[in-house]
């Protein structure tokens, strides 16, 4: 490639180190893509004759058809996917495969390549994780007006419906969404023609090659073009929160599968036994899902150290771009597609979720607005009413809708039979009527609404 520079060819060690071809391999369909756009582009222009590059053209595709059938050969000397399809191209045609490289740069050449293929990868997540939101409102609908306790500090609070907890995940996977089409939005631009930094003295037309590879433009800056990986942090920023997201599910699905919550059944083909311990059925899918989290986060993390202090134009670094990307890209498949499993399959135990909301003093917050409402009281001070209530109920070993009146008129005279209207689970769930509360009525037109979103 270099041969009239250089007199001796490389060291063995520096072959192994330079050559990026057994991970980029992955980038053939892009590359074969982008080259084919480039030719045409030549050709239009009358940079390179009609029969040169109708002769590039099918040798393209011959090499494309190769590699669908046979994978990429990996070829150390050649280093990298660029050159080992021109190699090829070479061989099916000759010399007018040289011709191929006017006006481009291996520089341009990769961006582009790597754009298109972050584009693609952020079409698989988008459907993805649009599975999983119809997932979560289809189990949503089911349970619109199922009790449980809601926590925080995994401490029971007030009582939730599962509708209602499900639906707090669809909201987090919409704000995924809308994080991977915000990134698709800002790397959908042409770096091809910017060639090696500088732009190119031939009279292309950057705007053709943009548009027959579905760009909205071509980029603007060819030093910007060639150095610029934005697109692949924004990928894996977005692919780092979701991951977040999906491990936030997947350790409530650890929690709740355990047996002293015993909320959900996990399925079978999501669970795994134990070599030892014929009994157990462990949520291993879950835990992998809340492993590959950190994994994710850890590959985002290394592209911005390696692209942290580098100069314009293009380093060699910037060859390792691609395996974190290409990694977590395959890591948040396996769990979107895993999480999306188990809220199609799992079996919600709402009976075990009711009884223990109604044995947390759940709606201790309901006897303080109660207090507020009836008996004109600053809320403070409902506050430590409704506290000696519950230490009363809890020194009774009794849910506070089971305290006796009695009981409740000695810790205050204001307290009488009304009170009890609002101290069943059912009832507190039914009065959390603000938007986004989880009244079922509330979260049966949010379902709806997500239904409309989803086309469902």
């Amino acid at each position: 490639m270099w041969g009239g520079r250089f007199a001796a060819g490389p060291a063995s060690i520096m072959r192994e180190i330079n050559a990026s071809i057994p991970f980029d391999k992955r980038l053939w369909k892009q590359d074969i893509a982008g080259s084919k756009a480039h030719v045409a582009m030549l050709a239009a222009r009358g940079i390179v004759d009609g029969e040169d590059a109708q002769a590039i053209t099918e040798g393209l595709n011959r090499i494309a058809a190769e590699y669908e059938a046979d994978g990429v050969p990996v070829n150390l000397d050649l280093e990298d996917i660029h050159m080992v399809t021109e190699s090829r191209l070479a061989e099916l045609i000759g010399p007018a495969a040289g011709r191929l490289h006017t006006a481009r740069s291996r520089n341009d050449q990769v961006a582009t390549d790597f754009r298109l293929w972050v584009r693609d990868a952020i079409d698989e997540v988008e459907a993805g994780l649009l599975a999983l939101q119809r997932a979560l409102v289809t189990r949503a609908h089911d349970h619109a007006d199922a009790v449980m306790p809601g926590f925080t500090h995994l401490q029971s609070a007030q009582p939730v419906t599962l509708g209602h907890h499900l639906m707090a995940y669809y909201e987090m996977v919409r704000r995924d969404r809308s994080r991977f089409a915000d990134a698709r939005a800002r790397l959908n631009e042409c770096p091809l023609g910017a060639a090696a930094l500088a732009g190119t003295g031939f009279p292309t037309d950057r705007h053709m090659t943009a548009a027959a590879l579905g760009f909205a433009k071509p980029t603007d800056n060819s030093l910007d073009s060639v150095s610029d990986r934005d697109f692949a942090l924004d990928y894996l920023m977005a692919a780092t929160q979701a991951s977040l997201h999906l491990s936030r599910l997947a350790e409530e699905f650890v929690i709740w599968a355990s047996q002293p919550f015993g909320f959900v059944k996990l399925p079978d083909a999501y669970s795994t036994g134990s070599s030892i311990m014929p009994q157990k059925r462990n949520p291993d899918a879950a835990e992998l899902v809340r492993g590959h989290a950190g994994r994710i986060m850890g590959c985002m993390n290394a592209l911005c150290v390696t692209m942290k202090g580098l100069p314009l134009a293009y380093s060699k670094d910037m060859q390792d771009d691609k395996p974190p990307v290409f990694e977590a890209h395959d890591l948040l498949g396996l769990s979107i597609a895993a999480m999306t499993g188990m809220v199609e399959t799992v079996t919600f135990r709402t009976d075990r979720m009711r009884g223990l909301a109604e044995s947390g003093f759940a709606t201790a917050t309901d006897l303080a607005d109660w207090l507020v409402r009836e008996g004109n009281i600053p809320f403070r001070e409902a506050h430590h009413i409704t506290g000696r209530a519950v230490a009363a109920a809890e020194a009774a070993g009794v849910p506070l809708d089971r305290l006796p009146v009695g009981t409740l008129k000695d810790i205050d005279a204001r307290i009488d039979e009304r009170v009890y209207a609002v101290l069943t689970v059912d009832a507190s769930v039914a009065s959390r009527k603000s938007h986004g509360g989880t009244a079922p009525d509330q979260v049966r037109a949010r379902i709806a609404q997500a239904k409309q979103e989803l086309g469902l």
